[in-house]
């Protein structure tokens, strides 16, 4: 680990360091921004998808540049419409057409209850997603002047694209200033200085930051579309849990250092190589974590994938080269009013060494119950419903879900979002009468035709993302695909059509909702077993690997029956969204791995010298303080993800937060070290613990002395 240390050989070292560090952070905001690449779809999915089969065959359609958005109108009272609010209703229709592709808008259609009308306004999409934002816009503010009688909204795809681009605006600064406030309270009550924290908080927010704009080079670099909201959100979280974690864990090991060294570059050298192996272990068991995101079906986790793995990349070298020259830069001050001195008693650990104690006199309840605590927590999971329709997906509802909601009221919930089926010119007659005779098919009318492809619009009964519309979805799949002569023309990348095919924005969240379930079969196995392999690697054992994963798994579970509790009896979420499982999964495997990788690695070492049961014992007083500090701060980070607007960076951030408590207070603190106290030497089978000559004895923790 010669390579760490190095920036600890002096203070002139040190500066170095720093000003490198500088000159690497002005490169890399001096990098030129490529182009973001085009979404592979508006789902992320690839062409071996039917919804996106759908859309390169729209793309030969008169209207491909053009998409409706609904001008919703009802009653304050939710009474039945007047002729007064009629012709109020016409008048408006009439001036909404300067922002009509055409410049016309259809007549306003009227619920058979008479409660609700809506009008289609067709915009254009040529100029891109900010131009139609604009559009919504412009013709909300158009609507701002109805009478105070009536209610308008506007639904449908461009006002729920505008608004969920609209409800990430400032989320980035919100969730930085969140993140920091949290992580600067949390090290301030770790370290109990008033100037310890800042040098680590200032390092963590620079490599935040230094992330988010490499990410603006590297995603779109390899290909890849950046979103951004979700995408920079989940990793602007993941950099500040990981770096500071990684920090905690080298300050904490620095101290004991400094407590037998009196010249602190030598106590730092020696931090570092005890820190280093465990750091890289669990910064790079997170990058391989999230790299097998690389697999998914959606451009979106795939983006997130290259953005998690740089995070923690930097958030390595930050912990392992910035960090410590940073630290010995300003010396024992730093401390102040706990300075470590040479010989100094020992306030850390006190609790974590009884704990250990009690463990060690009966480890087989304990694990029994520890393994019992989780089994139970699991069942909360036994009910689990996955799946957001269309309106669901907002903690606060925007103008097009209120729209939607209206609108399904009087009119088939399918309205807002006509499933669109692409045939032949030739076969729509036959298509329309097939699409029409379907179950949970409201409507089916011929639309636009070009010259090899004809679309027929359907309009479901169900919402959309409901199960009804997705059992609906499927039966209409197998009936135009039935249709003779109705397969329309091929499309790049994909297989010859065998019939009519169906896509729109409802096709298009079921087939997301297919690909994330096997997204979930194929990644979650490789994660596991990359894990495993970390671990036989570091470890050199196979027993000890096996049953961290087990515990890691097991953590999972019971994190999600807990969250899922919280979510449907006191949040009222109604289901999990689909990507949730596949995302939640990911990390908590990856990070919770994290804190056992810091108590085994130091357990392994102190057993050399005193054997397992002493050296788990030990790793149990020495690094409880640090590891608990680190897994609060992680858990806090992630909750912070629900202060952003989507229910599913709240789900993400509230199993990730439960699971990482879990890992933290109960599967690394008890269950682990009572599995090691059961099995003693054989915890590391077939791998054996080479005993060397005991090191200088830790000092044993003593009361405070002021």
């Amino acid at each position: 680990m010669s390579v760490f240390t190095r920036v600890a050989r002096g203070r002139l070292a040190a500066w170095l360091t720093v000003v490198a560090a500088l000159v690497f952070g002005a490169a890399v905001f001096g990098l030129p921004t490529p182009d973001n690449p085009e979404p592979v779809s508006a789902t992320g999915l690839s062409v071996q998808w039917q919804s996106t089969q759908v859309e390169r065959l729209q793309d030969q359609l008169p209207s491909r540049d053009v998409q409706p958005a609904i001008v919703v109108t009802s009653r304050a009272d939710g009474g039945p419409l007047t002729e007064a609010d009629r012709a109020t209703i016409g008048g408006q229709a009439g001036e909404l057409g300067r922002f009509a592709a055409g410049g016309r808008v259809s007549p306003p259609q009227v619920s058979p209850d008479g409660t609700v009308a809506l009008v289609v306004v067709p915009l254009s999409t040529a100029g891109g997603q900010q131009d139609v934002a604009d559009r919504v816009e412009q013709l909300r503010a158009a609507l701002d002047d109805a009478p105070e009688a009536l209610t308008v909204a506007v639904t449908g795809g461009p006002a729920f694209t505008t608004d969920l681009t609209k409800v990430f605006d400032g989320a980035d600064t919100t969730l930085l200033a969140v993140t920091a406030t949290v992580v600067a309270l949390l090290l301030l009550v770790t370290y109990r200085s008033p100037f310890l924290w800042i040098v680590p908080l200032v390092v963590v927010a620079a490599t935040e930051q230094l992330t988010l704009r490499a990410l603006d080079t590297i995603v779109p670099a390899v290909g890849i579309n950046l979103p951004g909201g979700a995408v920079t959100g989940i990793a602007s979280v993941l950099v500040f849990g990981a770096a500071t974690d990684y920090a905690l864990l080298l300050i904490a090991r620095y101290r004991e250092e400094l407590r037998r060294e009196e010249d602190r570059f030598v106590a730092m050298r020696a931090a570092l190589r005890r820190t280093a192996e465990p750091i890289l272990a669990s910064g790079f068991t997170v990058v391989l974590g999230v790299l097998t995101l690389l697999l998914s079906e959606q451009e979106l986790n795939r983006a997130l994938a290259v953005a998690c793995a740089t995070g923690v990349v930097l958030a390595m070298a930050s912990a392992l080269f910035v960090l410590p020259a940073a630290l010995v830069i300003f010396g024992r001050g730093l401390f102040w009013p706990f300075v470590p001195r040479v010989g100094g008693a020992v306030r850390e650990g006190r609790l974590w060494g009884r704990l250990g104690a009690a463990v060690e006199r009966r480890p087989a309840p304990v694990a029994a119950l520890a393994v019992l605590l989780l089994a139970t927590l699991s069942l909360g999971a036994l009910g689990i419903r996955t799946g957001l329709s269309e309106t669901e997906q907002f903690r606060v509802k925007p103008e097009a879900v209120t729209g939607a909601e209206t609108l399904a009221r009087a009119f088939p919930a399918g309205t807002t979002q006509p499933v669109a089926v692409l045939t032949a010119p030739a076969a729509v007659p036959a298509v329309t009468q097939a699409a029409a005779a379907v179950p949970g098919v409201a409507s089916a009318r011929p639309g636009e035709a070009g010259a090899e492809v004809a679309q027929v619009d359907v309009v479901l009964d169900a919402e959309p993302g409901t199960a009804g519309s997705d059992r609906t979805i499927e039966a209409l799949r197998d009936a135009v695909a039935a249709v003779p002569g109705s397969a329309p023309p091929a499309v790049d990348g994909a297989d010859p059509f065998t019939g009519a095919v169906v896509g729109g924005t409802v096709a298009a969240t079921y087939d997301s909702d297919a690909a994330n379930g096997k997204d979930l079969r194929l990644i979650l196995p490789i994660i596991l077993l990359l894990v495993g392999a970390v671990l036989v690697l570091l470890l050199r054992g196979l027993l000890a690997p096996v049953l961290l994963v087990l515990t890691v798994i097991a953590s999972f579970f019971a994190s999600l029956g807990a969250a899922w509790l919280l979510f449907d009896h006191l949040l009222g979420f109604p289901a999990l969204d689909s990507q949730v499982l596949l995302l939640a999964f990911v990390f908590l495997v990856a990070l919770g791995v994290d804190y056992n990788i810091f108590l085994v690695t130091r357990a392994r070492e102190d057993a050399r010298a005193a054997g397992t049961r002493a050296g788990m014992r030990s790793a149990l007083r020495v690094t409880g303080g640090v590891i608990t500090s680190a897994g609060v701060l992680l858990a806090a980070v992630f909750a912070v993800l629900g202060v952003l607007p989507l229910i599913l960076l709240t789900q993400i951030g509230i199993i990730v937060c439960i699971g990482v408590l879990l890992d933290t207070l109960l599967v690394r603190t008890v269950l682990v070290p009572a599995l090691a106290f059961l099995l003693g030497d054989r915890f590391w089978w077939p791998g054996r613990i080479k005993r060397t000559e005991p090191a200088p004895p830790h000092p044993e923790p003593v009361a405070a002395r002021r």
